[in-house]
């Protein structure tokens, strides 16, 4: 009776704190931002870093517009099975090297060089901030099985 009563505390207290403690008005850490928004964040960013003008500003919010777009689209391709994904990995990896030398192009033609060079090094912090975040996932879910 007695582990009856402490299992049944153990599931009402972990049920409610895994409630999210969420009042309305801010954003749950978990909570994702709508393409629009990651746009002007990003552009606002880009914009407080790189000291853009109007100009540059209104070309690289249209890139990122663009950007948008087709990443919709590789998205709405990426909807199939596990195994064609495979197959085609290679090829999409080299798809999206190719549209990062197109974004890297455009934008040395927006940006100053002194503009440019912020951007690239801002750009490689990154993706090595990407590659971590993927290695720590990858470890804890070697952690978790083990």
């Amino acid at each position: 009776m007695k582990k009856l009563i402490i299992a049944a505390l153990l599931v009402v207290g972990m049920t409610t704190y895994a409630q999210n403690k969420k009042d309305g008005s801010e954003r749950t850490k978990m909570e994702r931002l709508t393409p629009q928004e990651r746009q002007e964040k990003q552009l606002k960013k880009m914009t407080a870093e790189l000291s853009l003008n109007a100009k540059q500003q209104e070309q690289i919010n249209q890139l990122l517009t663009d950007q948008k777009l087709k990443r919709e689209k590789m998205m709405d391709k990426n909807k199939t099975s596990k195994e064609e994904m495979k197959m085609q990995h290679e090829a999409k990896k080299s798809e999206r090297q190719q549209e990062r030398k197109i974004l890297e192009d455009k934008m040395k033609v927006i940006l100053t060089p002194e503009q440019f060079t912020t951007w690239k090094t801002n750009q490689e912090k990154n993706r090595e901030k990407v590659a971590n975040r993927m290695k720590e996932r990858s470890n804890k879910r070697t952690e978790i099985e083990n």
